[in-house]
């Protein structure tokens, strides 16, 4: 079975990436680790945590998305709710939340969800986002708990991973057939197409490949 990680990256998109950085790098200090572009289109990641990161394409023609409240039912096409974005101690939630406001965001007042406590925002493009941090003591991953009032039978099942529901691989892609092909990334370390960090910012040297 795949051994998980976390979130690599979520993929968002915007209209204007200059707003988006003002938001996502500036004001919330996530640093910029990568970017691809050409005139109508870019693409840039966001560094979340050593872990994660957020991405936005910026297409000319995306529009903003109305704002939504967090978690409130709504009917019709609909793939994307809100993201949360962890943080170490409760001090960081009132920091996040004086931040916010002081830049004239609007911001909920802190949240108690019993295992964790949150405080809800937008950013620039309308995306809704949540901050969050664990209520020591209190860990779900160790002891999950289920509390629905109408659990379904597959719920019943438990949380543990159900194997047998999984198909068997009869053909598994043999050696031979396993290539990887050269996909936009490649720009960022292949080194045929100019850095415009290199000359004007602190970069660390070049990072050994695997």
């Amino acid at each position: 079975m795949a051994k998980y990680r976390g979130i690599h990256h979520l993929a968002m998109a915007t209209n204007n990436m200059d707003s988006t950085i003002r938001f996502w790098r500036d004001l919330l200090g996530m640093r910029i680790v990568a970017g691809l572009g050409k005139p109508g289109y870019r693409h840039y990641f966001f560094e979340i945590s050593s872990e994660d990161l957020i991405a936005f394409f910026e297409w000319p023609h995306v529009e903003p998305i109305p704002e939504k409240d967090h978690g409130y039912p709504v009917s019709g096409p609909l793939v994307f709710d809100h993201v949360s974005i962890g943080v170490e101690t409760e001090e960081d939630l009132w920091e996040l939340k004086d931040m916010l406001e002081a830049a004239g965001f609007w911001v909920s007042e802190v949240i108690d969800h019993g295992f964790i406590h949150s405080v809800y925002s937008f950013d620039p493009n309308g995306i809704p986002i949540e901050f969050s941090c664990t209520v020591p003591g209190v860990d779900v991953r160790r002891r999950p708990v289920m509390v629905d009032s109408a659990p379904s039978e597959v719920t019943l099942e438990g949380p543990e991973p159900r194997p047998q529901w999984r198909p068997p691989v009869t053909e598994p892609t043999a050696e031979v057939d396993r290539r990887v092909y050269p996909g936009e990334g490649v720009d960022l370390v292949e080194g045929k197409k100019k850095n415009w960090w290199e000359d004007r910012v602190h970069l660390p040297g070049p990072q050994p490949q695997p």
